[in-house]
């Protein structure tokens, strides 16, 4: 559970559909600090009264006023009352004087937060004819506050770029106020989130033509090949211009590049790649402009390619190798059965078994993107392993599996899964020994360790003692040496062999 909601159901009384529109509205919190160039934070109404900070973002390129984070602590008494007229009148309420927090003097203004109610309320509907947006539903009463804090000796706002910040961060609080940002139809998926206002940031008004480029901006689309000022000039042009020829662009991207829809997608030109996200400014329902944050994400893009092809070329070697230890597999079952003496057949058998085990761990990483191994899974297949032996010495087993092993990284799976073979397969041959039987493997993992019993109800260990042949060799150097756990071979209670297996889960985590 997230920290919002854990905070929200101990100290809050907000409803599932108020919490997931904070949640929705939390994706863009860093943006909204960096824009207002102070720190934000979201305040909720307390059951015993007061308010709990449920989050709270800094500026990228601001100083922070708050060195340790707020969120979980309650709102200071005296910014009490300027939360307390914003939840009232749907805000904004300025602080009448600085406010004080740990000897910092700042400056302090409350917002409500509202969300639109959807459920059906046919009377809040309205089309803007402009995006065709539809909002549906009627505003709800405010639910919760945010308050952003600011120097009280403020510099940064004098400047021609913390000027259009904060007129787009007061935009957005509006649209906060009014239930209508997050816009429509946002999401938790790619088309939320970065860049971020440092990034690059582009005004544009209701005829797409851009009033504001931050410097970043125009740095980035020098490098795409624009080489003329950006303000004054239609955004969706400029864009149609470096992308021109291109036949599998975004079709939404005019629509992007106009700030009339809520959406993300890139542009490639010059042999680097923009990311636009446009977020449309809505006043009275009614679409006053727009703004498009924009980031040059030439080497992320380059970076995810190689990672994909990376991914790809891990899963091949992986498919690869489990296709030769198949065939040595193979190569081995068929030299077992033309072998003349029992000796050998057995041998080779034994082989053929912990080929085809190892085999098993690189067939289950080949079809997945992560080096970490379902467990469960694998010993599945173990377990068919065992039929097969039991099936060519005459035995009737009746495997049962009881808890969960989890998922082990790679190098940990091969060596456990090749030793599991061993002893379950030698429960079957040598223990049940052509008759009926049982074989129960128990798994029991936490945070510490993964203990791991193997018991079948054959006729026990010869002389009460395990041997010391080549299997129980194997075994002990891939327990004990390889995952530096412990192994154990005694009686069991039903009269058969119980092998105890300890693999210390700590350790195998620091060696990941």
């Amino acid at each position: 559970m997230s920290t919002l909601r854990n905070l929200a159901a101990t100290y809050t009384s907000l409803s599932d559909d108020e919490l997931g529109w904070l949640e929705l509205l939390l994706l863009d919190w860093p943006l909204l600090a960096d824009l207002a160039l102070g720190d934000v934070v979201l305040w909720a109404p307390a059951n015993d009264g007061g308010y709990i900070a449920l989050a709270h973002s800094r500026p990228a390129g601001s100083a922070t006023l708050f060195y340790r984070d707020v969120i979980g602590d309650f709102m200071r008494a005296d910014w009490c009352e300027v939360a307390d007229e914003a939840l009232l009148t749907g805000g904004p309420v300025d602080s009448k004087t600085p406010v004080w927090y740990e000897e910092a003097a700042m400056r302090l203004t409350a917002y409500a937060v509202s969300r639109r109610d959807d459920a059906g309320q046919n009377a809040g509907t309205a089309r803007n004819t402009d995006t065709g947006v539809i909002f549906t539903g009627l505003k709800t009463r405010p639910f919760a506050v945010l308050t952003v804090h600011t120097s009280a000796v403020d510099q940064q706002g004098a400047s021609r770029m913390g000027t259009a910040f904060r007129e787009v961060a007061a935009d957005l609080f509006d649209m906060i106020q009014h239930g209508l940002f997050p816009s429509p139809g946002s999401t938790r998926g790619r088309q939320r989130g970065a860049p971020r206002a440092s990034d690059g940031l582009v005004q544009i008004d209701t005829e797409g033509d851009v009033t504001f480029a931050s410097p970043n901006t125009q740095t980035t689309f020098t490098r795409l090949g624009y080489r003329d000022e950006l303000e004054g000039e239609n955004f969706s042009e400029v864009i149609a211009e470096l992308v021109k020829g291109q036949f599998d662009t975004n079709e939404s991207l005019p629509l992007i590049a106009q700030g009339r829809v809520a959406k993300r997608a890139d542009i490639e030109a010059s042999g680097r790649i923009v990311t636009l996200r446009s977020i449309p400014v809505i006043r009275d329902d009614e679409r006053i402009g727009g703004i498009v944050l924009t980031r040059d994400v030439s080497e992320l893009r380059q970076q995810e390619q190689e990672l994909i092809t990376k991914d790809a070329t891990i899963r091949e070697i992986h498919h690869r190798v489990k296709n030769n230890l198949q065939t040595v597999a193979s190569l081995l079952r068929v030299q077992a059965r033309r072998a003349r003496s029992a000796e050998a057949k057995e041998v080779l058998g034994q082989a053929m078994r912990r080929v085809a085990a190892i085999a098993v761990v690189h067939d289950t990483l080949s079809t997945g993107l992560s080096q970490i191994v379902d467990f469960d899974v694998v010993f599945e297949r173990v377990l068919g392993l065992a039929a097969e032996v039991a099936s060519l010495h005459g035995t009737t087993v009746h495997p049962s599996k009881e808890g969960v092993f989890g998922e082990l990284p790679s190098e940990y799976a091969t060596p456990l899964a090749l030793a599991l073979t061993e002893i379950v397969t030698n429960a079957v041959e040598h223990g049940l020994a052509g008759r009926e039987g049982e074989v129960f493997i128990h798994a029991d993992r936490s945070d510490e360790r993964l203990s791991v019993e193997v018991i079948d109800t054959g006729s026990g260990l010869p002389d009460g003692a395990v041997g010391d042949g080549l299997g129980t060799q194997i075994v002990r150097t891939l327990i004990e040496g390889e995952l530096g756990g412990s192994i154990s071979w005694g009686p069991d209670s039903r009269g058969g062999t119980r092998v105890s297996i300890v693999v210390p889960m700590r350790w195998i985590r620091a060696s990941e």
